[in-house]
């Protein structure tokens, strides 16, 4: 009846009428209009979905009622931070219990040799061998309420995660220390620390150790070996008093003397994370199991819903482990019962390994990103090729934008599969951070990659992140919203022109995350955290209309040029990268000079092909010290900068070609990417001077 009625309003015949006229028709046809209806029920089916945002994208954060002019996340009902996310794992050692509940004891650690597959631990393997090892540290004296610090010396691998998981287990507190730092920072440490244990993966850092020795007296006592060592490493460290013996010994010794567990409280101590500056000795952040629970947390609730991280995943280590972001990232795959593999300690193998574990989790920083981007351009070294690869990119950027997130379509089989499956086939979830990624490459791989594809911003100070962006948002220029665990104002920078009124300012940050202050330093904590509890990052920010945080400039590394105008030549930077054959420069200018000047270090892979397009060949050496290459990059770089909107005394005037990449071990970085400007200026004075010289003639 009701079907009847609604064919007669609609005009259509009814339904025996409908029948009769069916029957009639060919059969031919009648096949064609059932493929059509199984292919439309097909696509309806198996069409891509939108993932849907958490939250209205316009507005992703909310001005606070508490905090005059701080802004908090969207995702909080109310101007109280988010302390943890699971009411049973409110500290580390709490967490990596609720990982063990929820892996079934499943595999929870994994490394490989050359060529060999992955070998797992068990949760319960690295719980019993994290509590051999912490036996055996109160048994040399260690203790919460006296010598409870405890140095880490080793790359990542799973005794790192054991050995620190040791010191959760019984209230201690590590102390991550790295080769990069150099022998002059690792004594200062270890003194500033008064370290008297050390765990180190190979014989190379326990000389290293020693060797400070030779300066002054040292704390240390014991030094734990991962690796085997000879005779005369033990009768060197038994001149000074300090016992040299492997970690087998010493899990044998806590198993020996077991002691139970002495769980910590979220506001005991966790970590003293010393940060490399780019002057000066290394400051040691005090992080409490609070401040790292409170930056999972908001992870979790960030990607709620939207990622479902359960023990199913798996997370690749190769980011350093004395740096905080590798260590939240680690933090969240434990508390989920999650499994880590580790790489085998060579970068130049990570490729390998990423195919070999094939990881759904897969944190990143922009140099790796900076790589793929170009590796996957210099492919495409044919017009076709290169049509093929924008058309595959503009119709995948399509369906990003409107929120679907897939590597399924046609253009991923036929493009970006092979980007894919270097690494690993599976990866769903990635994470940038520590230094900023150009909007261009963020956007690019988001697409190619087809997966989730977060970027956020902090520092060691605020734990690892206080901003990341939404599920949904897939916009690059920006560094997200707040975190749930913490609010964000911006405060006025005068002699720069930045003021809060106008949405732009220094970038401060307040909640769980944040760190207690630097050991042993109250005037350097005293700067850093103002009496009202706020963290001063030194970087300036700008609040975008949709509640989102774009970072734009540096409070520090400024300078005046001759004329008294201020420069900021991280920004300047920040603009030139985008050049297709820059691979890193430095910006430069002297206060007796009126212009600036830079270092340019061009990109191996991409110069040849950038410069053929103008005529030029020859080998990358030979390209390095060709003037008229330099002369082609720097009028690049010019137009960028004037697309830019740079004024004219924020334009380089010269620049000289740098064939040796920056790098931490030329000490050009500091241990987390950042430039080391005082040790590059020196490096390049010559040239500097070269360039200023030139200028004149």
């Amino acid at each position: 009846m009701q079907a009847q009625e609604v064919l007669r309003q609609l005009r259509l015949p009814e339904l025996d009428d409908l029948r009769q006229y069916i029957r009639g028709l060919p059969t031919n046809t009648l096949l064609g209009m059932g493929a059509v209806a199984t292919l439309t029920t097909y696509w309806l089916c198996t069409r891509p979905r939108a993932l849907l945002p958490p939250c209205d994208l316009t507005m992703q954060s909310v001005n606070m009622q508490s905090e005059e002019n701080a802004r908090r996340s969207v995702l909080n009902n109310s101007d109280e931070h988010m302390a943890y996310y699971h009411s049973d794992a409110k500290t580390m050692y709490e967490g990596f219990l609720r990982g063990l509940r929820m892996s079934s004891n499943g595999p929870c650690l994994g490394a490989r040799k050359p060529n060999q597959p992955y070998e797992w631990q068990s949760y319960r393997e690295v719980a019993d061998r994290a509590e051999n090892m912490g036996s055996a540290l109160l048994h040399k004296g260690h203790s919460q309420s006296g010598d409870r610090y405890i140095g880490i010396f080793a790359q990542n691998r799973p005794e790192w995660t054991i050995s620190e998981l040791a010191c959760y287990t019984y209230s201690l507190v590590a102390v991550p220390l790295y080769d990069t730092l150099g022998a002059e920072a690792i004594g200062f440490i270890i003194d500033k620390a008064t370290i008297s244990t050390v765990i180190c993966d190979v014989p190379e850092k326990a000389r290293m150790i020693l060797d400070c020795f030779n300066e002054k007296k040292q704390t240390v006592k014991t030094i734990v070996l991962m690796e085997p060592f000879d005779a005369e490493l033990v009768a060197r460290g038994q001149t000074f008093g300090v016992e040299v013996m492997s970690l087998k010994d010493f899990e044998d010794l806590g198993k020996t003397y077991h002691h139970d567990p002495v769980p910590p409280k979220p506001e005991d101590l966790a970590l003293i994370c010393f940060t490399s500056g780019t002057t000066g000795n290394p400051k040691g952040a005090i992080l409490t199991h609070g401040n790292i629970i409170a930056n999972t947390a908001a992870f979790l609730k960030i990607t709620e819903g939207k990622i479902q991280a359960s023990s199913k995943d798996v997370h690749i280590s190769f980011l350093p482990l004395a740096h905080m972001l590798e260590r939240v990232v680690q933090g969240v795959i434990l508390t989920q019962g999650a499994r880590i593999g580790f790489f085998q300690g060579d970068i130049r193998l990570l490729m390998d390994d990423l195919k070999e574990l094939r990881p759904t989790f897969f944190p990143v920083v922009p140099r790796l990103l900076n790589r793929m981007f170009d590796k996957i351009f210099s492919q495409a070294n044919t017009r076709l090729k290169r049509w093929m690869l924008d058309l595959a990119f503009q119709r995948k950027l399509s369906e990003l934008n409107s929120g679907v997130v897939r590597r399924d379509s046609i253009w991923d089989k036929l493009i970006f599969k092979k980007v894919q499956a270097s690494l690993g086939g599976r990866v769903r979830v990635m994470l940038t951070g520590a230094a900023p990624v150009s909007p261009p490459v963020l956007t690019f791989l988001r697409v190619a990659l087809g997966c989730q594809f977060y970027e956020g911003y902090g520092q060691t100070e605020c734990t690892a992140g206080c901003s990341m962006s939404l599920p949904g948002d897939w916009t690059a220029g920006h560094v997200g919203a707040p975190l749930p665990c913490n609010a964000i104002k911006l405060v006025d920078v005068e002699d720069m022109n930045y003021f809060a009124a106008n949405n732009e300012g220094e970038v401060c940050v307040k909640g769980p995350n944040v760190f207690l202050g630097y050991l042993g330093d109250p005037e350097k904590t005293a700067e850093a955290i103002d009496k009202d509890g706020w963290l001063h990052t030194g970087d300036v920010g700008k609040w975008l209309p949709n509640g989102t945080l774009k970072i734009i400039d540096r409070k520090k590394h400024i300078f005046k040029l001759a004329q008294g105008e201020y420069i900021a030549p991280e920004k300047i930077e920040n603009i030139y990268n985008r050049s297709d054959p820059v691979a890193q420069i430095f910006v430069h200018g002297d206060s007796l000079q009126a212009c600036l000047v830079a270092i340019v270090v061009p990109d191996p892979d991409f110069l040849p092909i950038w410069i053929k397009k103008r005529g030029i060949t020859g080998s990358y050496l030979e390209l390095c010290k060709n003037n008229d290459v330099k002369n082609a990059i720097l009028e690049d770089i010019q137009r960028l900068g004037k697309e830019a909107g740079l004024k004219s005394f924020e334009q380089v005037r010269d620049i000289a070609l740098h064939s040796e990449m920056f790098s931490v071990q030329n000490g050009l970085l500091t241990p987390t990417l950042k430039a080391k400007r005082t040790d590059i200026r020196n490096h390049f004075r010559v040239q500097i001077d070269e360039l200023y010289a030139g200028l004149k003639v």
